[in-house]
């Protein structure tokens, strides 16, 4: 965003910050008023059909901006680290090309560094056999167990993948042990193509923890339980990465009737609660780059980009 900066950088608004705390509607707010387009940066709003879940913005929300990166895979699709980096910058460049102000709104915060930093992740050749191992391995010892196993051969690399999310986690297991070398010392990064400007969300923990309980019980009773049934129902393992996403992944334990439903909403916020101290990892309220506000301060947000522009 600074003048100083070499003009082949795009200028680039980052809006981060943990779950519940109104990255969405700031970012949308804020795109109205600057001509903007939002890019999402959360992994949960690729897939399509995974609406309530995922308190993904709907169309009435997202009225007048255009969405980039929302409901462009099924459930059973995979997206990777890559794949999502090489979306979001063809997405940055197209909007930028056209006079509109890109902006990235999300709390996943391997995808925001990603963006930033240019990452280039270990892809390397499939080894099947190996996967398939792991794959028996962790569907024996459970995939939280399974990650713990990661995190004692390489933490870096568990810090950055959740522990639900079994398949990242059997790839990373993957890679090691097929090249002998730790998982995240293969993740390359480069410099910037963008100069970015980076707002945070500042919500107190105590507020994030009761917007986070009051929205799991708007979830409920929006329909969580009756939208995840349909995806089960349109043949979508319970064990795909996508539904063992928090919220789905207790749902799906009630409608097996392994737990009540009560307990699945408790579930649901306790497992929550403990992502945003997680999410807290990525984005520290020490951090310099990150200019943290008042979700509902566009005002201030609108200061700072003018005294960075000029």
């Amino acid at each position: 965003m600074k003048m100083s900066q070499p003009a082949t950088k795009i200028p680039l608004i980052i809006i981060v910050g943990p779950t519940a705390s109104g990255k969405t509607a700031a970012g949308i707010r804020l795109a109205r008023v600057i001509g903007g387009e939002v890019i999402s940066a959360d992994s949960r709003y690729l897939y399509r059909g995974m609406d309530i879940g995922t308190a993904k913005p709907d169309m009435e929300e997202r009225q007048g901006v255009p969405h980039w990166l929302i409901d462009v895979a099924d459930p059973d699709e995979t997206w990777s680290l890559s794949l999502f980096r090489a979306a979001a910058d063809d997405a940055v460049k197209d909007i930028y090309s056209r006079g509109k102000k890109p902006i990235v709104v999300g709390g996943t915060g391997q995808y925001i560094r990603a963006i930033l930093e240019g990452w280039t992740i270990p892809e390397g050749e499939p080894d099947h056999r190996l996967r398939d191992v792991l794959e028996r391995w962790g569907n024996d010892i459970g995939a939280e167990e399974l990650h713990r196993k990661l995190a004692v051969l390489d933490p870096d690399a568990a810090a950055n993948i959740q522990w639900q999310n079994m398949r990242r986690t059997v790839r990373a297991l993957e890679v090691i042990f097929s090249s002998g070398r730790k998982f995240s010392a293969q993740r390359t990064a480069k410099e910037s193509p963008y100069d970015a400007l980076i707002f945070g969300m500042k919500r107190e923990r105590a507020e994030l923890y009761k917007r986070i309980d009051m929205r799991v019980d708007l979830m409920i009773r929006n329909g969580l339980v009756e939208e995840t049934a349909g995806l089960l129902a349109k043949g979508y393992s319970e064990d795909l990465p996508s539904m063992s996403a928090i919220g789905y992944k207790e749902v799906c334990d009630y409608l097996n009737k392994k737990i009540s439903l009560d307990e699945a909403a408790q579930l649901i916020k306790f497992r929550t609660h403990n992502y945003v101290r997680r999410q807290a990892n990525w984005f520290k309220p020490a951090d310099p780059a990150i200019h943290w506000v008042d979700p509902e301060d566009n005002e201030a947000m609108l200061d700072i980009i003018n005294r960075s522009i000029h």
